[in-house]
C-alpha cells in the first residue's frame, strides 16, 4: 500500500550516490563510520549499500579508511571533480586509440571550455612533474590575451 502511494522507486543518476557520500564525508568533523554517513544521507539506505559505495570510492582513491577496533572510519580524499576526472581517465584507458578519443573530446568543447583547457595545460608546463597537480583556475577564468597557442597539439580552429 505504501508502495502504491509513493509510486515505483526511482533510480538515482549514475554517480549521484557516490557524490552524496563524498559530500557527507567532506562535511564530517573528521574520520567517521559508515553508520555516521548513513545517518547523514537520511538513513533510507541499507548499511550494506553505504559500505559498498565507500568501498568502491576507496578503489577509486576518493576515500581512505582506517581500522578502528573492529570497524573502519572513512575520510574523503577527493571531491566530485576528482571523482569525475577518475571516471574520464578510466574511459580513456579503456579505448585503444587515445589520440582519436582526445581529439573528439577537444573538438566538442565550447570555446570557453577550450580556453580553460588551454590555460590549464599552460599551467601544467610550469608545474614540476613530481607535484602532479594542476592549480585551480581563477574564478575569472583564463586570461583573455590574444589567440591561444596550441599546447599538446590541440586543434586551433574547429570551424565554428
Amino acid at each position: 500500500m505504501d508502495e502504491e502511494r509513493r509510486g515505483p522507486a526511482r533510480r538515482r543518476a549514475q554517480g549521484q550516490l557516490e557524490a552524496q557520500v563524498l559530500a557527507a564525508l567532506r562535511a564530517a568533523p573528521g574520520p567517521v563510520t559508515a553508520g555516521w554517513v548513513r545517518e547523514r544521507l537520511g538513513a533510507t539506505l541499507a548499511y550494506t549499500t553505504v559500505i559498498t559505495i565507500l568501498t568502491r570510492l576507496q578503489g577509486k582513491h576518493a576515500v581512505t579508511r582506517e581500522r578502528v577496533g573492529r570497524s573502519f572510519t572513512w575520510t574523503a580524499a577527493s571531491d566530485e571533480a576528482g571523482l569525475a576526472a577518475h571516471r574520464m581517465r578510466r574511459v580513456l584507458d579503456g579505448e585503444s586509440d587515445r589520440e582519436a578519443v582526445l581529439a573528439s573530446f577537444v573538438s566538442g568543447l565550447t570555446d570557453q571550455d577550450e580556453r580553460l583547457l588551454r590555460a590549464l595545460l599552460r599551467r601544467t608546463e610550469d608545474v614540476p612533474a613530481e607535484h602532479g597537480t594542476v592549480p585551480a583556475p581563477s574564478p575569472q577564468g583564463p586570461p583573455a590575451a590574444g589567440p591561444p597557442e596550441s599546447p599538446a597539439g590541440l586543434p586551433e580552429g574547429r570551424g565554428r
